[in-house]
């Protein structure tokens, strides 16, 4: 691992990630898999914009969050989107606070 750590998503947000010293990749459409798997070889930490995060098969999403190591984490892209799936997201809904 050679890099402290990597976001991975939209060019938007990419952007201000580098501000604070990422690493970024974005991603083509349909190479977002290859890309994250290849982070994840590289660096402690990976942060997955939520629209990257939602262009990912479920399966390989669900076992890129359970390792260990590296840390990976969905975060909102730049204009506050967050992964619909997210469980405070889910809460929102059922409480009619969003649709």
């Amino acid at each position: 691992m050679s890099v402290a750590s990597i976001f991975v998503g939209d060019e938007l947000s990419a952007a201000g990630f580098r501000l604070c010293g990422l690493e970024t990749r974005v991603p083509s459409r349909g190479d977002e898999n290859g890309c994250l798997q290849q982070a994840l070889e590289e660096a402690p930490i990976v942060l997955i914009g939520s629209r990257c995060a939602e262009a990912l098969p479920p399966a390989a999403l669900e076992a890129a969050l359970a390792l260990i190591s590296p840390l990976v984490m969905v975060v909102p892209d730049w204009d506050g989107t967050a992964l619909r799936s997210d469980p405070a997201n889910k809460v929102r809904r059922v409480l009619g606070l969003e649709t």
